[in-house]
């Protein structure tokens, strides 16, 4: 997992790529689809733009049961459940599976040393039959940037913080404590955050 002292808030995203971070909603995008989002980046680079999965969104419906029988994946009732999350806006009927690496299949993208993203359903014929890796987190779509566009979001606009990734943000079921524990992750109390986004 992204390590890096809690202290620091990465500025100088050229020599600093975004990839295996957190982006964290700041009130700037309180009126948006993006509000209290925790976006883990699994690509970034300045000539290409971002990639990254919304983590904290959790879904109701369609349950994780009801879509493995919609893919026909066996046995019904699986015998392990993941959590599913809205990713993102781009792509949203596409399955994304971030999980930990040491589950690796055709199509497995690692993002940093402890975490993969893969969007082929092996991963999810290996889970339901109570396998895979040992954490996992299946999104239905994602969300991307434009080259220079997640910089601007960060730096112009007082869009996004960024904070380490941890474990228990990526793959915890308290879905709606993360966004309080990614801020925690950098030393922000949320009642100070609009004065510290207005002073940016």
């Amino acid at each position: 997992m992204a390590s890096a002292p809690t202290e620091t808030i990465y500025t100088n995203f050229r020599d600093a790529p975004l990839t295996g971070r957190l982006l964290v909603a700041t009130p700037a995008l309180s009126d948006s689809d993006f509000a209290r989002s925790v976006i883990y980046i699994c690509a970034h680079s300045t000539e290409d733009g971002a990639m990254g999965i919304v983590v904290n969104r959790r879904l109701s419906q369609p349950a994780f049961d009801d879509l493995l029988l919609q893919l026909d994946i066996a046995p019904a009732p699986p015998r392990r459940r993941v959590s599913l999350c809205a990713g993102g806006p781009v792509e949203s009927m596409r399955g994304f599976v971030l999980h930990s690496s040491d589950w690796s299949g055709d199509g497995s993208m690692t993002v940093d040393e402890g975490v993969s993203l893969t969007a082929s359903l092996d991963i999810l014929k290996d889970i339901a039959a109570g396998s895979g890796p040992r954490d996992a987190l299946l999104a239905l779509g994602h969300a991307s940037w434009a080259a220079g566009q997640i910089e601007e979001e960060i730096a112009r606009h007082s869009a996004w913080l960024v904070a380490p990734a941890t474990r228990d943000i990526l793959f915890g079921v308290d879905h709606t404590g993360k966004w309080r524990k990614a801020l925690a992750g950098i030393n922000i109390d949320p009642l100070r955050l609009a004065p510290f986004v207005g002073n940016a």
